[in-house]
């Protein structure tokens, strides 16, 4: 675990080591992340900071959408955290595991962190469109994976259930942001939101 006096660059760096860790799927990967209320702190900081620079970074940029609104970017992404993260606690809850909730969200906050951080350099520099895009999900899906099986320490079975709950949830959530804004004002939020 990581030191508890550390402040919040040296956490984000060793959370970094961890994100890593969990792409290649070290058994060690949960020594990187610091789970206590500080480490959970510190993953909510590093997630909203992220946020915030993935929602202001349109305006900046040329080409930006003239629909485009960070407020309503801020408001789609609360959305879709608070359905991916309160099934996540319904499906931990069934099955008595409530007790991995808070050492997943620390690190899937570190993860959201990093992988929108090198999404962000990557779109920066002009590497995107659809290969991109698939290789950014099949990353979030090992690193989602892994987290259930090294941090929370789930079952084969019960990471199925853990992710397709995940799934319903942010699916559910894609509804609700479809039906609160329309669709262009949706689609240039949704697409400068980190993963």
């Amino acid at each position: 675990m990581p030191d508890s006096q550390q402040g919040f660059i040296e956490e984000a760096v060793t959370a970094g080591r961890g994100v890593i860790a969990l792409i290649v799927g070290d058994r060690r990967a949960s020594h990187y992340f610091d789970f206590s209320q500080k480490g959970l702190v510190g993953s909510f900081i590093g997630l909203l900071s992220i946020t915030l620079v993935s929602a202001i970074l349109p305006l900046i940029i040329p080409g930006a959408s003239e629909n485009y609104s960070i407020a309503k970017a801020a408001v789609i992404a609360a959305i879709l955290f608070a359905f991916q993260i309160g099934f996540a606690a319904i499906v931990l809850r069934q099955m008595k595991r409530l007790d991995g909730l808070q050492p997943y969200l620390v690190a899937d906050n570190w993860a959201s962190f990093w992988i929108s951080a090198g999404q962000l350099a990557f779109s920066l520099v002009g590497l995107g469109g659809d290969i991109a895009f698939f290789a950014l999900a099949i990353l979030v899906i090992v690193v989602e994976i892994n987290i259930s099986r090294l941090i929370v320490t789930l079952s084969p079975l019960q990471i199925a259930m853990f992710m397709i709950a995940q799934l319903v949830g942010v699916s559910i959530a894609l509804i609700v942001v479809g039906v609160v804004f329309p669709a262009p004002e949706a689609a240039a939020a949704l697409s400068s939101l980190p993963t």
